[in-house]
């Protein structure tokens, strides 16, 4: 929570370990017994907050039908990036910056999320038995953009509005995890 909180404050790149434990109000020896620097500090905060993310999404799709299941996953997926606004900044910001380990956790986060839109297209032909095959690129696309439109959003000091895009990309992970019919049949007035 310190380091959430100091990277909020300062920037990870004005962040210290100093910062870190006098707002964790520990001493730099408690922190060292966890953390072997503040990379690893941050590091070990991502991975944590990735698994809050995917499980607060998943945990959402337990609706009755997979098009409920998506929006409301949606809608939980951009809320939660921008409640986490001063995280999202960092994140987005410069974790390739991070070297080999953040990449590797990164990842490892996209291949998560990937996996849940692998089994939202099962869920959906199976709801929808009508519905071509799902390409194996489709779940990979789905996590690359939806990533990058958020990281623009959030980069351009735009996170209070993250839930102005809850429709469209809703809309948009329809159409490729299904077709357009389903899509048009689902769209808002």
């Amino acid at each position: 929570r310190a380091m959430l909180e100091v990277v909020g404050e300062h920037g990870y790149e004005a962040t210290t370990v100093a910062q870190v434990v006098a707002a964790a109000r520990v001493s730099r020896n408690a922190f060292y017994e966890f953390f072997s620097d503040k990379h690893d500090c941050f590091l070990t905060l991502t991975e944590e907050l990735g698994a809050e993310l995917l499980q607060a999404v998943i945990e959402s799709g337990a609706e009755a039908n997979w098009l409920d299941a998506l929006r409301r996953g949606t809608d939980t997926y951009l809320a939660w990036w921008r409640d986490h606004e001063f995280y999202a900044r960092a994140y987005f910001s410069g974790i390739a910056e991070l070297g080999p380990r953040a990449l590797a956790q990164r990842q490892h986060t996209y291949g998560e999320f990937a996996a849940m839109f692998r089994e939202l297209g099962r869920r959906a032909r199976l709801e929808q038995p009508d519905l071509p095959p799902l390409p194996d690129l489709v779940p990979r696309v789905l996590v690359f953009s939806i990533t990058e439109l958020v990281a623009d959003e959030i980069r351009a000091g735009r996170a209070a509005a993250l839930d102005q895009l809850g429709e469209e990309v809703f809309l948009l992970v329809v159409r490729l995890l299904a077709d357009d019919a389903t899509a048009r049949r689902v769209a808002g007035p």
